[in-house]
């Protein structure tokens, strides 16, 4: 399991009656490049324009796209899917769903008329490692989850276009184990030094005016750069607190990951030209260099853009380290001394996860508590399945030792489950009602991906 196993591309569900324009997709030369493009915008004809380019490299009327109907109705049986909280107007996904159809009818005439103001969005905070605050996070209203769906729609492939090939952050048909794997080639190359970049408070310190301008370079439509702007400068409502955001991108609005694409996407380019092998996913990147005096120089070549984009970096993250001695963390994972494993706060994460289903005092059926443990373990193996062997023969010993301690504790016992509690539940016992083993698993994996190699 050296190397990351490939991923199908990802995909994006079609309105049943966008199938005309579907079909008309492939009789465009890129074939499957565009395979996820919302179809109901984006015809053979647009599709053309945008691979031979279109005059001055700028896209002008594509309000009418925004407001199309079926593009609405599109964006909201993504919203619909996606499910998600509701924002400050208490409207629940279901709520809306039940005058949808009235919803998209007034939506179009709003947002053909100009008229189209978005709400606050309600901020609230998840766990995040290391934080007791946590990550902010801005939930926005369905029908403002309907028009940022929309607007995305339209703007996402004129972007795409042009984006680096080395970033692989909320793009169609690239994930982490793209990104993942583009940093092992680097490493076994030879690329040891690896520039460890920390954006401070990326989502949040995204400067507007910047942004609009890098927008503007792509697309000359004042009612869509209105309207981005609009979803920009949209009220933030915290508890009992509103204000207006001078900054920033809220994490948890459907245009927010493009917005932050486009942002550091002259980044990519300038370093790519510069020689640099940089790996971005997000705002999350680390440059793999040959020799501590060009990762110096990229380090130093960060810092001027960094600045000059009103951004900063991380002072005590931001670091340049040798994989050889110190390693590096990236997407969960942890690289070092020529080995991959789960980097520390994966691997809290997961036991957290654990111990929130495994509580002494469970009273479910021994099964029943194996069976919620596995959909954790499964998930968690999914991803870090390409860790070093070593990982997972521990993570089993101490899954099994959380089980035992509560068949302890039923039988009148305290303390953990140990000792003598080996033999009368032993590993076969656990086995025997299922529960998944991260070693087994890994063995498996490492026979498949032998036998597809020979």
């Amino acid at each position: 399991m050296d190397r990351l196993a490939e991923q199908p591309s990802a995909t994006v569900p079609r309105l049943a009656g966008a199938k005309q324009a579907e079909e008309s997709h492939r009789t465009v030369g890129p074939g499957s490049r565009w395979a996820w493009v919302e179809p109901s915008v984006w015809s053979a004809r647009m599709l053309q324009a945008l691979e031979q380019g279109v005059k001055g490299g700028i896209w002008f009327s594509l309000i009418d796209k925004v407001y199309k109907r079926s593009n609405l109705w599109s964006s909201w049986s993504k919203v619909a899917a996606n499910k998600g909280a509701a924002g400050v107007d208490h409207v629940t996904v279901k709520q809306y769903e039940r005058h949808v159809e009235r919803h998209i009818g007034h939506l179009t005439e709003e947002l053909k008329a100009g008229r189209y103001r978005p709400k606050a969005i309600r901020r609230c905070y998840i766990p995040k490692p290391g934080s007791a605050r946590g990550r902010p996070l801005g939930i926005p209203t369905v029908q403002d989850r309907v028009v940022q769906g929309a607007l995305r729609h339209v703007l996402e492939p004129i972007f795409e276009k042009h984006f680096h090939e080395h970033s692989y952050g909320f793009r169609p048909g690239r994930g982490c184990k793209d990104a993942l794997r583009r940093v092992q080639e680097l490493l076994d190359a030879g690329y040891r030094y690896v520039v460890d970049v920390d954006l401070k408070s990326y989502f949040d310190t995204i400067p507007h005016q910047p942004l609009l301008e890098r927008v503007s370079q792509k697309v000359a439509d004042g009612r869509v750069l209105k309207l981005i702007e609009s979803f920009l400068t949209q009220g933030v409502l915290e508890g009992l607190d509103e204000w207006t955001p001078t900054s920033g991108a809220p994490q948890g609005a459907v245009l927010s990951p493009l917005l932050s694409n486009i942002y550091l996407d002259p980044l990519d380019h300038l370093m790519a030209r510069q020689g640099f092998q940089m790996v971005r996913y997000a705002d999350d990147f680390v440059i793999l260099c040959q020799s501590e005096q060009e990762a110096e120089r990229a380090l130093a070549e960060v810092q001027r853009w960094a600045a000059q984009s009103a951004l900063t970096l991380h002072p005590e993250k931001t670091r340049i380290v040798d994989e050889r001695q110190a390693g590096f963390d990236f997407l969960g994972y942890h690289f070092g001394h020529g080995q991959r494993e789960p980097g520390k706060k994966s691997l809290n994460k997961l036991k957290g996860a654990i111990r929130d289903k495994t509580h002494r005092l469970n009273g479910s059926p021994m099964v029943c508590i194996i069976g919620t443990v596995n959909q954790t373990l499964r998930g968690w193996f999914g991803y870090f399945k390409h860790s070093r062997r070593e990982t997972f023969a521990p993570l089993d010993a101490w899954i099994r030792m959380r089980l035992r301690s509560i068949l302890r504790r039923r039988h009148g016992g305290r303390g953990r489950g140990g000792g003598h509690d080996h033999y009368r539940w032993p590993n076969a016992y656990f086995a025997k009602l299922g529960l998944f083993s991260l070693l087994q698993a890994h063995r498996l994996a490492c026979q498949s991906a032998r036998t597809v190699t020979h």
